[in-house]
């Protein structure tokens, strides 16, 4: 029975992941080239592949989507199963994979992130000195367009366009050029073409905004102040993005069933070119290899470019390892709350009043008692108040009690009201916990935590990509936040809700992100030399963990205190990140030394890279080597872990910094030298911090800490996460292998057998397998059972192949400085021998 459950979880992941594609007879798949092999006859890399694509398929003129050059080597194209078959036996062929499907993950922001301008000096710069500096920044926004009409948008008082400025405003039927951009929104794109094959939808293709997530992403990042700004009355004040005087150029990359990889990847090459000075990108999918990873490789290139990518960490919380956009050159933000809120109650006849959030601003039921309806049955999904769950005759008159999960809130709140519902208490579950989001529902409604509705949810880290960087890297203003909507939809987001607003409040890390976005345009303003890594450091060394009260930051899923695989390094502060004192820098080459350390290969690497002679002659002995501003530390098989780093001072000549270390008991920590000092601005020093972790420690916890360098001016502190793998010999992996490894973690053996049967269906090679295989279990530390899964049955495919004796087993287990070597030799043997 157990094998039959998993097996259908796994199918209908599948199902749901193509279900963009069955309405079409071809799929969409991006093709890595063999780049710097283009034959000399041709001119241009885009008319080589263009002959290649035709040479070897059928050769439709239409099959070619898109060819890309700076942000990845290849094309994406239109290909049935033959042609893709055909394509990856080309000798200038790296890979053909088939597209990716991602998602889309304020008045009082700027005033709580201390933006006012009643506020005084920002380390030696006026507020009106850096306005000015901004207007020479250009923040590209790759979301669902943008509404052009906003008030957010007025460009009044802003000087020309900056000279070097390379992108455009594209026309479409709904859209002129001419009348809908000026020096504010300087640039607005589409980008459609995978999503129209995957999708087979005629929907119109135009840079406006038909969905308002993209026009309240833009605003916020870089909106105009707008006075008298509201939702119906909600938030009343002045709105205003984070850089006011900053340029945007809108790209719209995502459609009503989703944003395809390869139409996001064709956006960043376009902003790239373009000039962009920041990417903000509040979309995202699952965690996945780097090389596999549409967003990373396009931040790889645009990094290199000098351009800051700000990714949200997605909405999959409040569970451990639900982060998305991971890559340590991508800014990973999560989302933080403000002081402010919008209370609702619920009053029930008992006498109980019950607290929670809504932005309702209708006409309520009155003070009369109504009754209270709650269906729990066990083969029902009306307590989800799914739509047709209800029966009219059980709630009309009533208030529904409905709970949170699967379906929008929203949408419940219109199942409720289009049943004869008058109203509904929307209760959180186990999985969202205690977190609150206020949303404008369409009848009277309230929504309540998982403890008041047991009576009547942002993601977390670790990172399971690469578990030795610590992710997300800081938390923003990402709940009830109020920014400029789209007029061509209502608030609740539904067809049904007729209501118009010029703003909106939403919620989400689609929120936080461009908060960082526009905070990241301020620092490049004020610092026009410094690279992304430095910016990055800045707004993390110097973020805040303690609230406005002065306590500790608190976990919205069950208001315990947070950690940093909740909130990275804290809530940003951008006064200090403006003047940090020392910054943690990264360059190209070590990002490339860092993937060279996860065992990628030389081809897997040039997908993300694009450079032709990488030898991995450069690779740091652990991932966690990289110049990181925090640190993720894993105790495995070594109860001793030890890491260098390199600080450049951006502060004062004659600096000198003394060390500070938190630590948890169950781990010693020793930083040498303990005293830095800098003689010039520019300067740099290294130091080597050692975690030796104690005795009798339970070999699965986790525990946090701090390392901060301090003056009389200055803190740069970085958040440090502590785990313990599971210690277990050799001995007793040799039988139970990795697929005793996954059922140790809670996982089915059916889970490993389905998920290789679904590999060998998809025809993914055994090396691009282990290579998964490596993302998903490079420690003991993922416990999700898609990764596991995916793990074991990646070392099935290997195995196929294997030719280990067992003589050579027991002399990799004596020599293996890895204990996952071991057991991956003992798992092979065990599986091929049976």
């Amino acid at each position: 029975m157990a094998f039959r459950a998993v097996i259908w979880f796994i199918a209908i992941s599948f199902v749901l992941h193509s279900c963009l594609h069955l309405t079409s007879a071809k799929k969409t798949y991006i093709v890595h080239m063999k780049h710097h092999q283009k034959p000399a006859s041709y001119a241009t890399h885009s008319d080589w592949y263009s002959d290649h694509l035709q040479s070897l398929t059928s050769g439709a003129g239409d099959s070619l989507l898109y060819t890309y050059d700076v942000a990845y080597h290849g094309y994406a194209a239109a290909l049935t199963p033959e042609e893709v078959e055909s394509l990856r036996q080309s000798e200038s062929v790296v890979g053909v994979y088939e597209d990716t499907i991602y998602s889309l993950h304020t008045t009082r922001t700027p005033e709580f992130l201390g933006l006012e301008s009643g506020l005084g000096p920002w380390a030696g710069h006026s507020l009106q000195e850096l306005n000015q500096a901004s207007q020479d920044v250009i923040i590209g926004v790759l979301d669902t367009g943008v509404w052009p009409e906003s008030k957010s948008f007025i460009d009044a008082d802003m000087p020309d366009v900056p000279a070097r400025w390379r992108g455009e405003c594209e026309a479409a039927h709904d859209f002129d050029p001419k009348i809908h951009c000026n020096k504010k929104l300087i640039g607005a794109r589409f980008f459609a073409r995978g999503y129209s094959v995957a999708s087979g939808e005629k929907e119109a293709h135009s840079p406006r905004d038909t969905d308002g997530h993209g026009t309240h992403t833009a605003s916020t990042a870089a909106g105009s102040q707008v006075v008298n700004a509201s939702l119906l009355g909600y938030a009343r004040g002045t709105a205003r993005g984070m850089a006011t005087h900053a340029r945007l150029a809108t790209y719209r990359v995502c459609w009503k069933s989703g944003c395809l990889g390869s139409d996001i990847l064709a956006a960043m090459e376009r902003a790239i070119l373009d000039g962009v000075d920041v990417l903000s990108m509040s979309l995202g999918g699952g965690s996945v290899p780097y090389f596999r990873d549409t967003i990373a490789i396009g931040a790889f290139a645009a990094m290199e470019k000098g351009i800051l990518v700000s990714c949200s960490a997605g909405n999959s919380g409040p569970t451990k390892e639900s982060l998305a956009n991971v890559a340590p050159w991508i800014m990973t933000v999560g989302a933080g709350t403000i002081d402010r809120d919008f209370p609702a109650f619920a009053i029930l006849g008992n006498g109980k009043k019950y607290t929670g959030v809504s932005l309702y601003s209708g006409k309520g039921i009155g003070r009369r008692m109504v009754e209270l309806v709650y269906n729990k049955g066990s083969n029902s999904s009306s307590n989800m108040c799914l739509t047709g769950s209800l029966e009219p005759a059980a709630v009309r008159g009533k208030v529904v009690v409905c709970d949170r999960g699967i379906s929008p809130r929203v949408e419940k709140g219109a199942v409720v009201r289009d049943a004869g519902g008058v109203g509904m208490i929307l209760a959180n579950t186990a999985a969202s916990g205690e977190e609150l989001v206020a949303d404008s529902h369409l009848l009277p409604a309230v929504a309540v935590g998982r403890k008041a509705g047991d009576m009547i949810r942002h993601s977390r880290g670790p990172n399971t990509v690469t578990p030795q960087i610590l992710k997300p890297d800081v938390i923003g203003p990402g709940v009830n936040i109020l920014a400029a909507w789209s007029r061509a939809l209502g608030p609740s987001g539904l067809d049904k809700d007729t209501r118009k607003t010029q703003f909106n409040i939403m919620s989400g890390t689609s929120m936080s992100c461009p908060h960082i976005s526009g905070l990241a345009a301020l620092l490049k303003a004020a610092h026009p030399n410094w690279s992304p890594s430095a910016i990055k450091s800045a707004l993390m060394t110097t973020a805040y963990t303690l609230d406005n009260t002065n306590s500790p930051l608190r976990d919205a899923a069950d208001y315990s205190l947070s950690t940093p695989w909740a909130h990275g390094a804290g809530h940003v502060d951008p006064h200090k990140a403006l003047s940090p004192g020392l910054v943690y820098d990264a360059t190209p080459e070590d990002y490339i030394a860092f993937l060279c350390s996860l065992d990628y290969t030389v081809e897997m690497i040039q997908a993300i890279a694009k450079r032709p002679n990488i030898t991995c002659a450069r690779k740091f002995r652990d991932p966690g080597q990289l110049n990181y501003p925090s640190f993720s530390v894993l105790f495995g098989k070594s109860k001793i872990v030890k890491y260098s780093r390199e600080l450049t001072n951006v502060g004062a000549a004659g600096s000198i910094y003394l060390v500070s270390i938190e630590a948890p008991p169950t781990v010693a920590v020793s930083v040498k030298p303990a005293k830095l000092v800098f003689k010039n601005v520019g300067d740099k020093q290294q130091y080597t911090v050692t975690f030796t972790s104690k005795k009798s420690v339970n070999p699965v916890s986790h525990a946090f800490g701090s390392i901060t360098w301090k003056n009389a001016q200055d803190q740069v502190k970085s958040p440090v996460a502590f785990s313990w793998t599971q210690l277990i010999t050799c001995t007793l992996h040799a039988r139970a292998g990795w697929a005793g490894w996954t059922l140790w973690y809670a996982a089915a053996e059916a889970a490993v057998q389905a998920t290789f049967a679904l590999l060998k269906a998809l025809a993914i090679p055994a090396g691009e397998a282990m290579a998964l295989r490596h993302s998903a279990l490079h420690t003991g530390v993922a416990a999700t059972v898609a990764s596991h899964a995916v793990a074991a049955a990646a070392w099935h495919l290997e195995m196929r192949q294997a030719t280990t004796t067992a003589d050579d087993v027991e002399t990799g287990c004596s020599t293996a400085q890895n204990g996952n070597l071991c057991y991956k030799q003992k798992y092979l043997l065990w599986t091929r021998d049976e």
